[in-house]
């Protein structure tokens, strides 16, 4: 899951007309459908047998081949070349905990709710903003992060049935997703496709290291008895990850931040309508309101934050 790469690397890019500013919302949202193609397969894979490692694996491998065979060839060697190599590390490893935590959470609960659990990362950003980034703390952004949080709770209410390991998981990652939107700042000086594909090297590098630890013997076993649709479907995962990713890129270089901030909700209901689609799984009347209250307060505080900018 490398969500929010480009919103925060391109953040200060904004559209130059009407019509390019309608473009940027249009990419945004279809990147939203891309992602959510992604963390259904992910989950449908895991749940075919497909090992967590290695699904993993994949999705960072392929997204590595597909950003450096469609762009080495026009920047060469520059596509590599970082200013800042050791927060281009530290936010690959964030990137890459954040994804394990993903995959995790969505193995025990359904997507809608995942989703919706992760979009407390934005959120956790702007309260974690006047320490990390030396902003100024504002009350507004603590109310909404509040009401973000009641939404959460119920979501996860105890009669909502998720089963608990999803949801600390599901927490875990909006807290490392949080921690990779703020480590993005500091690499806003490379261009991003550099940082598509540190990101791609760091999680590969990683994870070909974590892989021998799982034991070869009882890897080639499960991978022995996959299905070709599952290989299939596995391999998907590098092609909708980096493809959901350039498309984000090129929504915030069409559109300012403030005016695509509200429409990065569109992903939740995106993700609805995959699990419904694939597993039949559609949220109660209850989920939905703690649903409404996350994004509620997420667009609430996007056009708060933007009349006090303007």
């Amino acid at each position: 899951m490398f969500r929010a790469n480009a919103r925060d690397v391109a953040a200060s890019r904004s559209g130059e007309s009407g019509s390019s500013a309608l473009l940027g919302v249009g990419l945004l949202a279809l990147s939203s459908v891309v992602l959510s193609c992604l963390d259904a397969s992910s989950k449908w894979t895991m749940g075919e047998g497909g090992p967590l490692l290695l699904v993993a694996w994949f999705r960072y491998a392929m997204h590595l081949v597909l950003v450096v065979g469609i762009f080495m060839p026009a920047r060469g060697r520059s596509l590599f070349r970082s200013t800042v190599p050791h927060r281009q590390l530290l936010r690959g490893v964030l990137m890459l905990g954040a994804t394990l935590s993903v995959f995790m959470a969505l193995s025990y609960l359904p997507q809608a709710q995942f989703t919706a659990i992760a979009f407390l990362a934005p959120l956790l950003v702007l309260c974690a903003a006047p320490w990390l980034l030396g902003e100024r703390p504002r009350l507004s952004r603590w109310i909404a992060a509040g009401v973000a949080f009641l939404g959460v709770l119920v979501i996860v209410r105890p009669s909502g049935g998720l089963h608990p390991i999803g949801v600390l998981f599901a927490l875990l990652a909006a807290c490392l997703l949080a921690g990779q939107f703020i480590a993005t700042r500091g690499i806003a000086r490379d261009h991003p496709l550099t940082s598509l594909v540190w990101s791609g090297m760091v999680g590969t590098c990683l994870l070909s290291v974590l892989l021998p630890f799982y034991g070869l013997g009882r890897l080639q076993a499960e991978l022995a008895a996959l299905p070709p649709t599952v290989w299939l479907v596995m391999l998907s995962t590098g092609l909708s990850g980096a493809l959901g990713h350039l498309l984000q890129i090129a929504a915030y270089r069409h559109a300012p931040a403030s005016m695509l901030a509200p429409y990065t909700y569109l992903q939740i209901v995106s993700a609805t309508f995959t699990g419904w689609l694939v597993w039949r799984q559609f949220p109660d009347t209850t989920t939905w309101l703690g649903i409404a209250m996350i994004c509620g307060s997420g667009i609430a505080i996007a056009f708060w934050e933007w009349r006090h900018k303007a």
